[in-house]
């Protein structure tokens, strides 16, 4: 299996288990990364990687 190194937004949704709404309030609050191909907005794999990482750390933080 190939790892893509580019998400469309359903993809991103999928893998994040949130609706559209919410990546979309994530990249707008600059909490998760995209980039944009012509009129397509794209997560990078790392974006994806670094936003559960960032959920991670808060969830920590908010245990503690």
């Amino acid at each position: 299996m190939r790892i893509k190194a580019l998400y469309r937004i359903p993809e991103a949704m999928a893998l994040l288990s949130m609706s559209r709404t919410v990546i979309y309030e994530q990249i707008r609050s600059g909490r998760l990364r995209s980039v944009t191909q012509g009129r397509a907005r794209l997560i990078p794999a790392q974006a994806i990687a670094d936003y559960v990482a960032l959920l991670e750390r808060e969830s920590m933080q908010e245990a503690a």
